[in-house]
């Protein structure tokens, strides 16, 4: 309730500002909106989030007129905050999340709650669920599905009796990953841990052919049928000629349905492809754990001492990746005695950041997110388990770190004015700026 309750204090206390568009929310914005208009549009991701904020807004009275042309541009009404709602609302539940899954690692109370303090107070998770963006979506669907896997007891973590409803879980496990992959692409790589794992426990099982079953029910079919139901959703209310038709041949909205959803992921892969597009805050996947690149997101027009950056706290950042790289060749000296928890949180780290390698489209800090989140899962597991001398202490000291310089940046992940010595003094790197 504690790490509830400061979640959502830092996600909704500036409710609303800036009234003017962010960074990506010129894209998201138009695309949210053509599902009131009913104009077909194309994306290069999964059409799940977009969906959701269009609902909100639904519900909301939302009516489509703002072009949401410019980054800078001012919002008419106050209709735009229902856009960013579910956004945060997300963010919101992820460190929640993190300390429920800490504990089902086996990491003690006392840690898990630090781990889920770090993602309350770590700046760039939260400014990038400030706003009509996806990955907090992402992010909350795919570590959801993490939690109910790791509840499934398929890998005994905790040590405890196994539980004989895992199906149950291993349901929603399935279900809350293909969420997750149909908000974006990227999302797979949840899926990927738990199939790896599961074929792990499968290698090991005297119940082949049941195991064999249930994960092609709970982690292959019924993530497609749900993958493609969303599809569905998405054509049907997409039903007047649009933008996005260029992307596809002439009679794409008269095929069947099978074939427009075929048609449209294989589009959805050739343009990710072949996205090329230079940027002035691209990074690579490489410089993501020492957040040499943030991105500058939004200035006020009539107020240069306001801007917003996706920028990390550096304490979190950095610690985090000293713990990753000790607990990397740490685990290699022993890999054979390496404890379930040790190789399910090295795997879920690396396979959330190695396959960046191999995209060369324009990426960006925030494709970290997810990486970012398993090394503050590794830092408390590698405080917990280490057997240091004034643990208390320690724990302090990084808590306090962590929540003062996340007040220092603050200006930068809210908006805030401020002068411009304050605003040198957190970029002191040329890179950061």
């Amino acid at each position: 309730m504690i790490i509830l309750a400061l979640s959502l204090l830092t996600r909704f206390i500036f409710f609303g500002h800036p009234a003017e568009t962010v960074f990506d929310e010129v894209h998201f914005g138009k695309f949210v909106s053509g599902y009131f208009t009913g104009q077909y549009f194309f994306d290069i991701h999964p059409p799940l989030g977009k969906l959701m904020i269009a609902g909100m807004a639904k519900i909301s009275g939302f009516q489509p007129g703002f072009s949401f042309e410019n980054i800078g541009q001012k919002f008419p009404d106050d209709s735009y905050k229902w856009f960013r709602f579910l956004p945060k609302l997300a963010g919101a539940l992820i460190p929640v999340l993190i300390f429920l899954i800490a504990l089902e690692l086996g990491i003690s109370q006392k840690f898990a709650f630090l781990g889920g303090l770090l993602l309350v107070f770590e700046n760039s998770l939260l400014v990038q669920s400030q706003f009509i963006l996806l990955d907090s979506f992402l992010l909350l669907f795919g570590f959801s599905a993490i939690l109910f896997f790791l509840k499934s007891r398929i890998l005994n973590f905790k040590r405890s009796p196994e539980i004989k409803n895992n199906r149950k879980y291993l349901f929603f496990s399935g279900v809350f990953s293909s969420l997750a992959f149909s908000v974006k692409w990227t999302g797979l790589s949840f899926l990927g841990l738990i199939f790896i794992f599961y074929f792990w426990n499968w290698l090991k099982s005297g119940q082949k052919l049941k195991q064999s079953i249930n994960g092609f029910i709970f982690l292959i079919l019924i993530p497609f049928t749900i993958y493609f139901s969303i599809f569905t959703v998405h054509f049907s209310l997409l039903d007047k000629p649009g933008p996005g038709l260029a992307f596809h041949p002439p009679n794409f909205q008269q095929m069947n349905i099978f074939e427009k959803f075929a048609g449209l992921n294989l589009e959805l892969y050739r343009s990710n492809t072949r996205l090329g597009a230079t940027h002035p805050y691209t990074s690579q996947w490489f410089q993501w754990p020492f957040m040499n690149k943030p991105i500058y997101y939004w200035n006020n027009s009539l107020d240069s001492g306001s801007k917003i950056y996706f920028l990390g706290n550096p304490l979190i950042y950095w610690l985090s990746t000293i713990a990753v790289i000790y607990f990397i060749f740490s685990s290699f000296r022993s890999f054979r005695a390496l404890s379930s928890t040790r190789y399910f949180l090295l795997a879920g780290y690396l396979l959330n950041l190695l396959p960046f390698i191999f995209i060369g489209r324009v990426m960006f800090l925030y494709h970290y997110l997810a990486s970012l989140i398993f090394a503050v899962l590794i830092l408390a597991f590698i405080l917990d388990s280490s057997k240091l001398r004034n643990k208390k202490l320690i724990f302090n000291t990084i808590l306090a770190g962590s929540i003062i310089l996340f007040l220092f940046f603050s200006p930068l992940t809210y908006g805030l004015a401020i002068p411009e010595w304050y605003y040198k003094s957190m970029v002191w790197l040329p890179e950061w700026r």
